[in-house]
């Protein structure tokens, strides 16, 4: 008789514990939310705290122009140590990120020759360029070009690290005979 009074507790406890774990994996997964999607959000805000790329060129300021994806890891991974770049520094320079997905954005995609992301393009106050860094980069090395911007004489330096996205092909308006388009 004792063994068939066990068996609903057994089950009861299990339910309990299955509830119990549960619950703690969503209480963690909206306690850290930001902890985990944190860079997707940066860079999804990034293109709408941008400054349009037109006034940055005309405001006799230097401007930091990146060109990013939401998908690209390295962009990710990166976006933490922008956003800290854009908070010491967005009152002096304009920051202006474009999508790469965005067609708006191609003329400039084509002006910049950029086939890989990021890359981020530094500019004088007068619009010259100054220095492209292209791929993963570290904070610091990017904050002593930033900090450099300020010299009369900037010669053109292009950074390269073999850790970045290339640029995928943008299809979604591309017309093919099954396209019905």
């Amino acid at each position: 008789m004792q063994s068939e009074s066990q068996e609903p507790i057994s089950k009861i406890n299990f339910k309990r514990m299955l509830v119990l774990i549960i619950s703690i994996v969503i209480f963690s997964v909206l306690l850290f939310k930001n902890l985990f999607f944190k860079s997707t959000y940066l860079l999804k805000s990034f293109g709408e705290l941008s400054v349009n790329p037109e006034i940055a060129f005309t405001n006799n300021k230097p401007t930091f122009l990146e060109f990013y994806a939401e998908w690209c890891e390295v962009c990710k991974e990166m976006a933490p140590q922008i956003s800290s770049l854009k908070d010491e520094y967005e009152k002096d320079i304009n920051f202006v990120f474009l999508n790469v997905d965005n067609q708006k954005w191609g003329n400039y995609i084509q002006k910049f020759s950029v086939n890989g992301i990021p890359q981020i393009n530094l500019f004088d106050k007068k619009g010259n360029l100054v220095s492209t860094f292209i791929g993963k980069h570290d904070e610091i090395k990017i904050r002593e070009f930033i900090n450099n911007l300020e010299k009369e004489e900037n010669p053109h330096e292009e950074v390269f690290n073999a850790e970045f996205s290339k640029i995928q092909e943008n299809k979604k308006n591309e017309i093919n005979p099954r396209s019905h388009g």
